[in-house]
């Protein structure tokens, strides 16, 4: 059995309804394994057995259901890329291909993502023309679970080669001493100067071990454009058959054997470096994937027993003991426990959990023993959403690579045609007739001027900075959500649930002079507790905290929209309005009975009467996070002007804000209504985040410039967003801020160095002030100084 996964756009859904429709149709269809179908973002994610059905039998079953696919996407992983030439050319080559829409191709993580309309052009023909560009190319979904990681294939290869070249390059390094005077005191082999025994030395570097060179320079060649294999190509073959010309006259003056030898062998060393390099770039998703164990406990037929966590269905009762990692998302059964889930938030702290409460895939079970009820598993799962997420956003291409793509289309042929008017200048005006030293400068500015950097720049920050963000609870979903963040000048936050709690609470219980206050508390909890307002969940949730038991209820009424009458204890209760006791006929207490205080401050306030005596006053409020107020500051601090979207009524909303201290409050306002808002801050000019957790949010965060949803919210609003923060936490916004302007930052250190470089470097070359093989060796460092700057995001503070 071969199983692919493949996701499918779909156009025609108008409702969740459609989107479940969907699911079942191709859940019933042979050989689907699964099928998950998002209203929100219009596709359908498709598990099946390649040996049973295909893609096109699943468009077929969906259009049969009334709806439309468009697009395919591919991921594929790609190798024999050298520089940005390579990816660009690539890109050019499968966009001009019929029925393909969009290509991206990544240089840094040598991974491409294509769309296409598979009803003109299929996958396979996608990767033949990759392969007919001089690449290789694979699905990333057909490559075997457990086989060795490319980049750990391409690092033993680029080892072997480059001992080999080394070991053959340094007899022709050491016969370099015999050159210079100020080196002649040292000892060179008689031996080593024979121009044969050089001859004999370089051939294999050359064709041997730089036949990739040649190969990637031919199918370059081919396919009428130029990469960096071009210029060493040509570079090391004037050095080396120039050395072949002048030893087949007889003249043993002036080889040039080492040169090629030592540049490819200079050239090879700085590639396995950034082959490295470039693998620490992803080592968050590496992380992320090693964090889910492999095996599980699970309840059967009375017993506990460990299967592969591959076998767990959702619905399986699963045991996590102290210490384990739990296997897949689910509900807590039974048991009380702190579970880590720093890798899913970035928050230090365990998280209490008991019954009915969510875990998650890879999180940590601290002290205490639970019990499970499976509810997502393999992809489904947190983890495999947030994998996917920091997988897409470093596979995406940000729009300033723009300028890096458009810049490497065209610098190979230049930077060729620069190199023979060097050649020219130096025979015939500069040194005329001094072929060798025409050729040296010739060399060194094809070397010097690979944009290996170039095309690295971009990439490697944007997979370190967001690797390093998912690793602190922030997930990009795209490149360019992350480069556009930093533009943000106007953060729009919703009250409840992200400002505030989203949960009432008692902030104040006021007893009359002489009453027991705990009494009461216990009193007030019991009365409410048969109801199932959420003001009533509040005061019953405090007196449980505040005095441990309440007692049982011995009558209950609740009279609408004024509150409740119960007996406890054989008292008789009334709570609720101010009219509830004056109907009554219930005093007010002077001392407790003024409200405007409290709901000034934006508070419900509520009177408690026992035995037809007004004994307390009550005020209930959705409060702020622990945070907000800190958050709200860091904004500021930032440069950021804060808004505050609700449909609470006015007074409440500016209390909350006035307390927070955000600049300015839309109060009373319905879904719709919030998108409109933002659409008209961008229409004065601004660039706004929307934050939002609920799914009355969604069209807001679609709107906004940068939507950023709470990861406690709902999973709506989270697909809407562009940015999720894993924790419930406003503080996450500015650290998302500022992890966006720190990349955006990193990418532009890398893009001026790597272009700084070239417009030094070859003017000096071009001025014969460079050997070429200090050329080779300050090109191999360009590339790998570039990678060594983006991995510094690895280690930012963010809180």
């Amino acid at each position: 059995m071969t199983e692919v996964k493949k996701d499918i756009a779909i156009t025609g859904m108008t409702c969740s309804a459609c989107a479940n429709r969907i699911e079942k149709g191709l859940q019933r269809l042979d050989g689907v394994k699964s099928a998950t179908v998002n209203f929100a973002t219009e596709k359908a994610a498709v598990s099946f057995d390649t040996e049973l059905t295909d893609s096109q039998a699943i468009q077929e079953k969906i259009r049969s259901l009334g709806y439309d696919t468009v697009k395919e996407e591919v991921d594929l992983q790609i190798s024999g890329m050298t520089c940005a030439a390579c990816s660009t050319r690539i890109e050019k080559g499968l966009s001009r291909m019929e029925g393909v829409q969009k290509a991206a191709i990544n240089l840094a993580l040598e991974t491409g993502k294509v769309e296409y309309d598979p009803t003109v052009i299929r996958s396979a023909e996608i990767i033949d023309k990759i392969k007919r560009l001089g690449y290789d190319a694979a699905l990333k979904n057909e490559i075997p679970e457990g086989s060795e990681d490319h980049r750990q294939k391409e690092i033993k290869q680029k080892t072997r080669l480059f001992y080999v070249s080394a070991l053959l390059s340094f007899p022709l390094l050491w016969t370099m001493f015999a050159h210079f005077s100020f080196t002649s005191w040292m000892p060179v082999p008689d031996w080593l100067m024979n121009p044969y025994v050089q001859w004999f030395l370089a051939t294999p570097v050359q064709f041997g071990i730089g036949w990739i060179f040649y190969e990637g320079a031919y199918f370059a060649l081919r396919n009428k454009s130029a990469n960096m294999d071009v210029l060493v190509a040509l570079g090391t073959s004037a050095a080396y058959f120039y050395s072949v010309y002048l030893v087949l006259i007889d003249s043993t003056h002036g080889l040039y054997f080492e040169t090629s030898a030592v540049l490819i062998t200079l050239i090879l060393l700085g590639k396995l470096f950034e082959a490295r390099a470039k693998g620490r770039s992803s080592d968050a998703i590496k992380k992320l994937m090693g964090l889910q164990p492999t095996m599980a406990l699970v309840e059967k037929d009375g017993s506990v027993v460990e299967i592969p966590i591959g076998d767990v269905q959702i619905g399986d009762i699963l045991v996590i003991r102290p210490g384990a990692s739990i296997p897949v998302d689910a509900e807590v059964v039974s048991g009380e426990s702190a579970v880590d889930e720093s890798m899913l938030t970035g928050e230090s702290l365990p998280v209490e959990k008991t019954v009915d409460d969510v875990v998650y895939a890879a999180t940590v079970n601290a002290n205490g023993s639970l019990r499970v009820r499976a509810s997502k598993i393999g992809k489904d799962t947190m983890l495999s959403t947030i994998i996917r997420v920091v997988e897409e956003a470093q596979g995406s291409k940000a729009p300033i690579q723009r300028l890096a793509d458009q810049i490497s289309g065209v610098f190979v042929p230049i930077v060729v045609g620069i190199a023979v008017v060097t050649f020219l200048v130096w025979y015939f005006a500069v040194t005329p007739g001094d072929f060798a030293q025409a050729l040296t400068a010739m060399i060194a500015v094809l070397v010097i001027a690979c944009p290996c950097a170039l095309g690295l720049a971009t990439p490697t920050s944007i997979m370190a900075g967001s690797g390093r963000a998912a690793e602190q609870g922030v997930l990009f979903k795209t490149a360019e959500a992350m480069e556009q963040t930093k533009a943000i000048d106007t953060v729009v936050l919703d009250k409840t649930g992200t400002i505030t709690k989203g949960v009432p609470e008692v902030t104040d219980f006021l007893v009359a002079h002489g009453r027991d206050k705990d009494r009461l508390v216990a009193l007030a909890a019991a009365a409410e507790s048969d109801s199932e307002h959420p003001v009533a969940k509040a005061i019953t949730s405090f007196g449980l905290d505040t005095v441990g038991d309440i007692p049982n209820v011995e009558k209950f009424e609740a009279i609408p929209g004024h509150g409740i009458y119960s007996v406890v204890r054989g008292s008789t209760v009334w709570m609720g309005t101010r009219k509830l006791l004056a109907d009554q006929a219930i005093e007010m207490d002077p001392s407790i009975s003024d409200a405007a205080p409290l709901e000034n401050e934006g508070k419900t306030v509520m009177y408690m009467a026992m035995n037809g005596v007004h004994v307390a006053t009550i005020a209930v409020a959705d409060t702020l996070k622990e945070t907000s107020k800190q958050a709200i500051q860091e904004l500021h601090a930032l440069g950021l002007n804060v808004i505050m979207l609700t449909g609470d009524q006015e007074r409440t909303a500016k209390a909350i804000a006035a307390m927070a201290g955000v600049d300015h409050v839309y109060a009373g306002v319905l879904p719709e209504g919030k998108a409109e808002i933002v659409a008209s801050l961008q229409a004065e000019g601004k660039r706004v985040a929307m934050v939002g957790d609920g799914i009355n949010d969604a069209p807001a965060l679609a709107v906004a410039d940068i939507g950023m949803a709470m990861g406690t919210g709902t999973a709506v609003a989270m697909e809407a967003a562009d940015v999720t923060l894993m924790h419930g936490d406003l503080l996450r916004v500015a650290d998302t801020i500022r992890m966006s302007r720190l990349t955006v930052k990193n990418i532009k250190q890398n893009l001026f160095w790597a272009l700084a470089y070239n417009s030094i470097g070859i003017p000096i070359a071009a001025a014969g002030l460079l050997a070429p093989w200090v050329a080779g060796a300050a090109m191999a460092f360009s590339s790998v100084s570039v990678v060594l700057n983006a991995l510094r995001l690895q280690r930012v503070k963010l809180r």
